[in-house]
């Protein structure tokens, strides 16, 4: 047994209250502090990260267990336990390299109520830490609610003109979502024998310990609940407020790492505790997860407003996950799945890059309304450069390692059937609204008296940063691929492809 995942919820979360006392008594110093614990988290994420790659562990087992019992009376016992596999380690380290980002974008972006801002940042990025870590599922549930509480209030506090609507209305579907997600564990923990909430007690023997009769209850209501997170139609009407009304370095975090939250429950608790379940229903979620994909796609292509854009965007790339994770249940072909993980961890940074981008422009030019922003490449030519090579990677061009995740996903989706080829023209739409928006936004004439300045050249080299992972893991995909693996084989053993 083994505390340092420990480290990775507890470094961030001792961390916000010192950021809030630091950043009181000085605002450059304060947020330097704040920056030094998240690299501090992040050098702990990349050697999570690289452990589970050199040392991958077989199907159904964890790396760097560690276990603490937190509640034990002879009928209730609740542990403390963590581990990490190839399905949560890329996005450990997704969470904290964006982390980062957000915070060196919010030191320009952010200029009124520094202190709570920052410490809410790094409460939420231990929370999302004891999420992807968490292998017991009342602190998963723990962690998965106090996600939702510095992201109420960063939205709310620090958005735009209708951010406490926003902030409302995400508040309500997250918690009634959770709520829902709560009787799905209940229901777990009573079908067991022994009684237990420790994911790994589910199989540990390689046979689903729940009886298939009574897998539907908890599968259908623990879905619910990260659909709604993930997001997936028609569980998505809070996307696009919140999206849009969030400050740009809070969109990184939601859209980026929040949204893999419903793509990793999905795979480790609805697929992975609920197999005979999720194998018979494994159609409708597969249509539904082609349905967001055209959705997302089709709404960006109407929207008149770059965050709104990339918010539905988002939601289109997020389908991409749903949709790769139940075609390899239905198709015992690991693609599918395999697939979904890389699409959570690179949607992580081009989502990420988007949002960031559409911030820095809302703060030089005052606006985010494509109609109302001509002619960047004079006016904001770094801007622009950014702008023109993120949305490449959203489109899912090759040089991009997004080409690849929505490639596999989609070879695995025709693996169950040649008609989900017809996903093939969801790139093509992405592609076409990107482009589309580049011609009006960087390629027209700018206007006589539209003067702006560009974003300064080392927040511009910050930004260039979110691609980098994105060309690296193009060429060395299998840093995701092959913990992937064991991951998506496990899913296939459970729901009888193997």
């Amino acid at each position: 047994m083994t505390p340092f995942l420990s480290l990775l919820v507890l470094i961030p979360l001792a961390g916000s209250p010192l950021s809030y006392l630091l950043l009181k008594r000085d605002r450059a110093s304060g947020i330097a502090a704040t920056l030094a614990i998240a690299l501090v988290t992040l050098g702990l994420a990349v050697y999570t990260f690289w452990n589970v790659y050199a040392n991958v562990p077989e199907m159904g087992q964890y790396a760097l267990v560690g276990s603490y019992q937190w509640v034990g009376t002879p009928n209730f016992t609740v542990n403390l336990l963590f581990g990490v596999d190839g399905l949560s380690s890329p996005l450990v380290l997704a969470t904290a390299a964006l982390t980062v980002f957000a915070i060196i974008g919010s030191r320009r972006l952010i200029t009124q109520g520094s202190p709570p801002y920052f410490a809410l940042l790094l409460l939420f990025e231990g929370a999302i830490m004891g999420v992807f870590t968490s292998l017991n599922l009342v602190v998963f549930y723990v962690f998965w609610e106090l996600v939702m509480i510095p992201m109420f209030f960063l939205i709310g506090v620090w958005g735009g003109d209708r951010r406490r609507y926003a902030a409302m209305k995400f508040m309500i579907f997250i918690f009634v979502g959770s709520t829902i997600m709560l009787l799905a564990f209940l229901a777990a923990y009573l079908d067991v024998s022994p009684f237990s909430f420790d994911i790994t007690s589910f199989a540990s023997n390689g046979v689903p310990a729940i009886p298939d009769g009574l897998q539907y209850f908890p599968f259908f209501a623990s879905i619910i609940g990260f659909a709604v997170k993930l997001p997936m139609v028609p569980f998505h009407s809070w996307l696009p407020d919140a999206y849009t009304q969030a400050p740009a370095p809070v969109a990184v975090l939601l859209a980026g790492v929040q949204s893999a939250m419903g793509g990793y429950g999905i795979i480790r608790i609805s697929i992975g505790l609920f197999p005979y379940a999720a194998h018979e229903w494994a159609w409708l979620f597969l249509v539904l997860g082609i349905v967001t994909m055209f959705y997302g796609a089709v709404v960006a292509l109407l929207a008149k407003e770059l965050k709104r854009m990339f918010a539905y965007t988002s939601l289109n790339h997020m389908g991409f996950v749903m949709f790769g994770a139940f075609a390899t249940v239905i198709s015992a072909n690991a693609l599918g799945m395999e697939g979904a993980i890389f699409q959570m961890f690179v949607h992580a940074f081009t989502a990420g890059m988007l949002f960031m981008i559409a911030g820095y422009i809302q703060h030089q030019a005052g606006t985010t309304e494509i109609s109302k922003l001509k002619g960047l490449q004079n006016v904001m030519p770094r801007t622009a450069g950014l702008l023109v090579a993120a949305s490449a990677a959203a489109m899912a061009l090759p040089p991009f390692a997004s080409f690849l995740a929505e490639l596999t996903v989609i070879a695995g989706g025709i693996a169950v059937t040649p008609y989900t080829a017809v996903t093939v023209l969801v790139p093509v739409l992405t592609g076409g609204y990107l482009l589309w928006m580049i011609r009006r936004v960087v390629l027209t004439p700018a206007p006589e008296h539209f003067e702006v300045r560009d974003m300064p050249l080392v927040d511009a080299a910050a930004l260039a940063m979110y691609l980098v992972p994105l060309i690296i893991l193009l060429i060395f995909s299998f840093l995701i691929f092959t913990p992937a693996a064991p991951v998506a084989q496990w899913a296939i053993h459970l729901t009888g492809g193997a």
